[in-house]
């Protein structure tokens, strides 16, 4: 990545953000564990200090080399100032964390903000994470749009499956262990800011897989603001196409109905109950 890493406060995190329009990987500084907020004259006091604090931000940045930051338990405190500290560093990427499924907080939060922010996709995950297991209807909304945060601002929105709270050794809220290839067809063909967890490549032995759709997305310049034209939801089945080139399908159904996919699309990735079909002659 030509930058430092660092290990901080206990905590590895480790994100991979496939955006076509990043120049290149961030590297996202975490400093605080979540749970300082409790503490007597913790998180939230240290953040009033905003002159230091702002300081610190800064020689990251031109020290260490440090491009972005993953803004830790968001909801902690309040945009305003959230943004105080985003417009003294001028970051080139920022994500906040509110754990939350309420798109309409997060799309508050992202705009409260401004510049570069944007948000983790926690309303996608939920709805996803229920919809594999039968109920696909609920990937298209009542305007015909994505149900989650990528249905209202895209490009503003760091979608994932899993991470070190819902998943890994915590595992809060984890998706389904047997779809979860089914959640990468998704986010990794879909618009939004696609974020791939550690555990998954590395634990779990999905890299192959995992690339393969990355691949995919990078070959046919999807990138997150694309279109999406959602072609079926149905209990046991989701069509949709991304930006012109892209089909995925996911779901157990394997007929999928005549004149689904036209002519002139090859699969490019498959795996259980997932398909990526693009265009040929690539």
């Amino acid at each position: 990545m030509g930058k430092h890493s660092a290990t901080l406060c206990g905590l590895l995190v480790v994100v991979l953000c496939l955006a076509s329009s990043l120049a290149q990987a961030q590297i996202l500084f975490q400093g605080f564990n979540w749970e300082s907020w409790k503490t007597q004259g913790g998180w939230y006091k240290f953040m009033q200090g905003k002159r230091e604090l702002s300081a610190w931000l800064n020689w990251l940045k031109t020290d260490l080399g440090f491009d972005g930051w993953r803004l830790d338990f968001a909801k902690g405190y309040s945009a305003a100032m959230a943004k105080i500290y985003v417009d003294n560093s001028k970051p080139a990427f920022v994500v906040g964390e509110l754990y939350d499924r309420d798109r309409q907080l997060l799309a508050n939060w992202v705009r409260g903000v401004g510049g570069p922010a944007t948000a983790f996709d926690f309303p996608t995950k939920g709805v996803l994470q229920e919809a594999v297991q039968g109920d696909l209807g609920r990937m298209r909304g009542s305007d015909g749009k994505a149900p989650g945060m990528i249905g209202w601002m895209p490009e503003k929105t760091v979608t994932f499956i899993d991470n070190h709270d819902t998943g890994s050794t915590q595992r809060l809220w984890p998706f389904p262990s047997d779809k979860v290839m089914q959640g990468y067809a998704y986010i990794l063909t879909h618009p939004g800011i696609p974020c791939i967890f550690y555990d998954h490549v590395f634990d779990w032995k999905l890299k192959q897989e995992i690339t393969a759709l990355a691949t995919v997305r990078s070959r046919n310049g999807i990138h997150p603001g694309s279109t999406l034209d959602i072609l079926k939801a149905e209990g046991d089945l989701y069509v949709a196409k991304i930006g012109g080139k892209v089909i995925t399908k996911i779901g157990s159904r394997y007929n999928i109905g005549d004149n689904v996919i036209p002519s002139g699309f090859k699969i490019a990735a498959k795996g259980n109950n997932y398909c990526v079909w693009e265009k040929s002659g690539l």
